[in-house]
């Protein structure tokens, strides 16, 4: 299991601008496919024992797929990670259009059988 930052992809200039010396924290600018022509502006960090990332587009939240296409650039495909719906007291919004993907560094989710999940 393995969180990683796909340094093609990431800021080098501006004012989200980090590089390889912060490791798996910084701003991505990561393109959906070679022939596409959406921009994802994503935020990577793993502090305070949580692997996160943000995932936003201008117009539109991101698809299910292209969810998907984010795991599995930050993630190895055997990592389990988890969009939350927390109760509503404590929602936050900061971005009409950005989701979130989350993991723990000390624990394991529970999951239902694979069965139920799909």
């Amino acid at each position: 299991m393995s969180f990683k930052v796909p340094e093609q992809f990431r800021v080098t200039t501006g004012r989200m601008a980090s590089d390889s010396s912060y490791g798996n924290n910084g701003a991505f600018r990561v393109k959906a496919g070679t022939n596409s022509t959406v921009w994802f502006n994503v935020i990577a960090s793993d502090g305070m024992k949580w692997e996160h990332v943000s995932v936003s587009l201008p117009h539109r939240a991101p698809t299910w797929a292209e969810m998907c296409l984010m795991k599995s650039l930050f993630w190895d495909d055997e990592d389990c990670v988890v969009q939350y719906h927390p109760p509503e007291r404590d929602y936050v919004n900061f971005h009409p259009y950005c989701l979130h993907l989350w993991r723990p560094v000390d624990a394991v989710f529970p999951r239902p059988p694979k069965w139920m999940v799909g």
